[in-house]
């Protein structure tokens, strides 16, 4: 509780100095939910994973672009044809766990990452980034993500996975919330778009 406190505040604090932002989406403006198992909701039903309850609660359409298995440079691979079948005005971006846990060197996946941000800036699309923790002795989010976030001045969130993973009554197995988890995971991803002004 203490932790999703300090990162509330540390959110409002780098909004109120200028932070990252998102312009409003319009009535009925897709989500495009893209990233590898912890998008597609390993460990819970599908309508339990978090673009699933993140939809009913923001009321806007979140499309499931989840892989289980895939790693950056397959999303990087496939990323320009979901968007052009889905047509999103705005991506949620989750992927880098499979590349920590097939140990591929952080340079790699930094590339991935920044190709497929180059990506959406140039198709004018908005975006957030979702860190993922690396796998350890401790759950720390990899700082590529907020480099990268920084870097593209996009919102980032690098704290809910952190948080849900690190506990646990929040997962259904070391790398994977349950549906507690990616409920929770939602609740945190909608304040945030709420925070940076996407939604109301």
């Amino acid at each position: 509780m203490l932790r999703r406190l300090l990162a509330l505040l540390l959110t409002l604090l780098l909004l109120a100095c200028g932070g990252a932002r998102l312009q409003p989406l319009p009535a009925g403006a897709s989500i495009l939910a893209f990233g590898d198992s912890l998008t597609y909701g390993t460990g819970a039903s599908a309508e339990e994973a978090y673009p699933a309850r993140l939809s009913a609660l923001i009321g806007h359409p979140v499309i499931n672009a989840g892989i289980p298995g895939e790693t950056s440079a397959q999303g990087r691979a496939r990323l320009q044809a979901v968007l052009d079948e889905v047509k999103p005005q705005l991506v949620l971006l989750c992927l880098g766990g499979n590349d920590f846990l097939q140990r591929q060197p952080a340079g790699e996946t930094t590339a991935n990452l920044a190709a497929m941000l180059e990506l959406l800036a140039q198709r004018r699309i908005q975006v957030m980034l979702i860190g993922v923790p690396r796998p350890g002795l401790g759950l720390d989010t990899d700082p590529l993500y907020a480099a990268l976030a920084k870097q593209y001045q996009v919102p980032l969130n690098d704290t809910s996975l952190e948080d849900i993973l690190s506990q646990r009554e929040l997962k259904s197995d070391t790398v994977h919330p349950n549906a507690a988890g990616y409920q929770q995971l939602a609740l945190e991803l909608a304040e945030q778009l709420r925070e940076t002004g996407a939604i109301r």
